[in-house]
């Protein structure tokens, strides 16, 4: 169950050797990071060995050289965006992030609000920002971006935008989620260093698609399911096999936008250094998997949860039926089907039995441990606390917590707070267990357990309420639902 696919210690190495080789070849580098620079989850599943922080821990080997530009959409700020797998709103994300970083010693020199046309929310951000002593510049909309290049290289293309104040030779230019405007960032400052007659460069990490890695490989396929949102399709990077020979995989925006950018760096730099997509990546991902058959299950195993996802999305409203589809026909490339998620069939096969929703947990040796709804517990809670007394070793039938001392917390739920579900949330009974782990040793030796809870499968036999899926969100649970309502 936990078996290894990634050599972290070797990427490590691997990567900032990298990355300085790119720096030796201009003044300064303006880097930008694709994916998540902190709390990279996805990679992490679909790479077992990779650390959620890795990127971060690589960068730190470059830190005394190395500053960081968060940027922000301003359309993400007026939509109250919320990161998906935090379940905080960008901005808010921001101001996390920047003192994640700062307490790991980096230098987060400002904040670039981009995609600026006015908005109020983009406006009263920026003011809580100067409220904290954070710097913070606009970035303004380009009218035919990105294929008005007189236009974007002009006064009031790229010249309009703040020019951001660095004094380091790497820029790392990351942001809370896809779409934020990192690249347009980037190339904006490459612009104004040239107009300065300062010489800096631009590249790309990117930790999917993997390039040096098969195009229907179970990982690359893994990161087209993270991004069907997007609608992202992963490719054959055309420019990379004409110029070498080589085949090598991208996405399609990077490779659609090439001749764009190539045409942008002539207009900068007077040449474009790079021939193709993939030469302007930097990562080294691919020379550290390990062991590829564990990383292929992996991944399949995340295409799987993707799918649950956007079809629980779907029923809720939030996502399109186009996203649903390019899930399913993921599947199908992958060679799997819904079933072939372990924890699944025990869920499922719980509520059949008792005729009310259930849920099930794999735990990391790969025991299956469920739960099914009663007066006092939802299904989630209930399975939760068996796989506490699993882990712990306490005979199932012990109560750790009384129904005397769950009854006080329904009546405050349902007769004070308006509630209509008198059963406890997770969180609650969390809450009621470590109330009892005060004078009952075994409560206490349960809640001992909650940190083996990361990285366990479970699945709930319908659609949960929020305070359940980010409960164990928080708890480092991979949950899928069935998309179905409880009636």
């Amino acid at each position: 169950m936990n078996a290894i696919g990634f050599d972290s210690a070797k990427y490590l190495e691997l990567q900032s050797a990298h990355i300085k080789e790119r720096m030796s070849h201009f003044g300064k580098l303006y880097l930008e990071f694709g994916g998540k620079l902190f709390d990279d989850y996805h990679a992490s599943r679909v790479l077992p060995g990779f650390s959620p922080d890795n990127k971060l821990k690589m960068l730190e080997q470059l830190k005394d050289n190395a500053e960081i530009i968060i940027v922000i959409g301003a359309d993400a700020i007026e939509q109250n965006k919320v990161r998906g797998d935090l379940g905080i709103t960008y901005d808010d994300d921001c101001l996390r992030l920047k003192k994640a970083f700062e307490e790991r010693g980096f230098y987060v020199s400002s904040i670039v609000i981009t995609k600026y046309t006015g908005q109020p929310a983009a406006d009263n951000f920026r003011h809580r920002l100067e409220s904290l002593g954070i710097r913070s510049y606009l970035h303004y909309v380009i009218e035919g971006y990105p294929s008005n290049i007189p236009l974007i290289l002009s006064d009031r293309g790229y010249g309009r935008n703040e020019y951001i104040e660095t004094s380091r030779d790497l820029v790392v230019v990351t942001a809370p989620g896809p779409g934020s405007g990192k690249m347009a960032t980037c190339l904006s400052q490459l612009y104004q260093e040239h107009q300065r007659g300062n010489r800096a460069g631009y590249a790309k990490f990117e930790t999917f698609p993997i390039w040096n890695l098969p195009l229907k490989h179970p990982v690359n396929l893994a990161y087209e399911a993270a991004t069907a949102d997007l609608n992202d399709v992963n490719m054959i990077d055309p420019f990379h096999l004409e110029a070498y020979g080589e085949t090598t995989v991208n996405y399609n925006r990077d490779v659609e936008i090439f001749p764009v950018l190539s045409q942008l760096f002539e207009g900068i730099m007077g040449e474009c250094p790079y021939k193709s997509p993939t030469d302007m990546g930097v990562n080294m991902a691919g020379n550290a998997i390990c062991d590829d058959e564990v990383c292929k299950e992996a991944a399949r195993q995340e295409i799987i949860r993707r799918y649950f996802e956007s079809a629980c999305n779907v029923k809720k409203g939030d996502a399109s039926r186009q996203e649903l589809y390019k899930q399913e026909l993921l599947l199908k490339q992958a060679g799997i089907t819904p079933q072939d998620r372990p924890v699944t069939a025990p869920a499922l096969e719980r509520a059949e039995s008792s005729g009310h929703p259930a849920a099930a947990i794999e735990l990391s040796d790969g025991r299956m441990v469920t739960g099914g709804t009663s007066d006092l517990l939802g299904a989630t809670s209930a399975c939760l606390m068996n796989a506490l007394k699993e882990y712990a070793g306490i005979p199932h039938e012990e109560h750790l917590v009384s129904a005397e001392s769950i009854a006080p917390i329904q009546r405050l739920k349902t007769e004070y707070l308006g509630g209509h579900n008198p059963r406890l949330h997770s969180d609650e009974l969390l809450i009621a267990l470590s109330i009892s782990a005060a004078s009952n040793p075994h409560a206490r030796l349960a809640m001992e357990q909650l940190p083996k809870l990361r990285g366990n499968e479970a699945h709930s036999s319908v659609i949960l309420s929020d305070v359940d899926e980010n409960l164990y969100r928080r708890l480092g649970i991979h949950l899928t639902c069935t998309p179905v309502y409880e009636k």
